[in-house]
């Protein structure tokens, strides 16, 4: 496969900025290949027909929505964070809650759905953290203080039958077969 479309999915997977030298890695080229592929991405998204642009600073490069969408972007995310969470944004709490930290692929691999939208609104609402893993492009999720303290508890390990469900066999069985 080309290293094209490779990027373009890797940069819209990440949902945040990369370094050109970590795609790079990633992908195991070098830095300038990546740079030229980013470049027939800026062209290829860049323009006004197009919702998806790509934003580069110095050695980052990040898939965004294009600016001039910003009042729709801005309306939309509003409703979105807005009242109470849904059944899927429970269901994808309670799995970093109890499997966390945790990876997005990780977790669609047992929710068996996209979860880019869940845990940006559950990120936006304080709920979740993501932070980087040094080993992987792939950030991971864990509950936040705020997450904890609404739950009453100090610690994920406190929740209710945290051990076995932590541990399911379901899970395990269902995160191997990815493997």
């Amino acid at each position: 496969m080309e290293i094209i479309p490779r990027i373009e999915s890797i940069l819209f997977v990440a949902s945040k900025p990369l370094r050109t030298d970590k795609i790079a890695k990633a992908l195991e080229v070098s830095v300038g290949k990546v740079e030229e592929a980013i470049k027939i991405l800026e062209m290829k998204f860049n323009r006004d027909d197009s919702g998806i642009h790509i934003l580069c600073v110095e050695n980052t490069v990040q898939m965004s929505t294009h600016p001039g969408c910003a009042d729709v972007i801005e309306g939309f995310v509003k409703d979105e964070i807005a009242g109470e969470l849904t059944r899927a944004q429970l269901e994808t709490l309670t799995v970093v809650a109890y499997r966390g930290p945790i990876t997005r692929p990780e977790l669609e691999q047992i929710r068996g759905v996209n979860c880019s939208v869940i845990l940006r609104n559950l990120m936006m609402r304080g709920l979740i953290d993501e932070r980087e893993e040094k080993e992987s492009l792939m950030p991971v999720y864990t509950l936040t203080v705020e997450a904890l303290a609404h739950l009453g508890v100090e610690k994920a390990d406190l929740l209710p039958d945290y051990n076995t469900l932590k541990n399911h066999e379901y899970i395990e069985n269902v995160l191997q077969e990815e493997s």
